[in-house]
């Protein structure tokens, strides 16, 4: 008779644990890491490179200037 604890799944069954992933397994997540980090990185680009005009007020009645000069 079979026991129901051989179907049991354990930490020792699982693929990743203890750091013998495979090598596939950990190039890709280096590669989605990466990934994350260089879209990041030019949002973060095109964030800074936008100017904002932030003047509040008319030519007839000035307001604050709030730019960053």
């Amino acid at each position: 008779m079979k026991s129901n604890m051989d179907d049991e799944l354990s930490l020792e069954k699982i693929d990743d644990y203890n750091g013998t992933e495979s090598k596939d397994k950990k190039r890709t997540v280096i590669y989605v890491v990466l990934f994350c980090l260089l879209v990041g990185a030019v949002l973060t680009f095109i964030k800074s490179g936008s100017q904002v005009d932030d003047y509040i007020g008319t030519k007839e009645a000035p307001g604050i200037d709030v730019s960053k000069k």
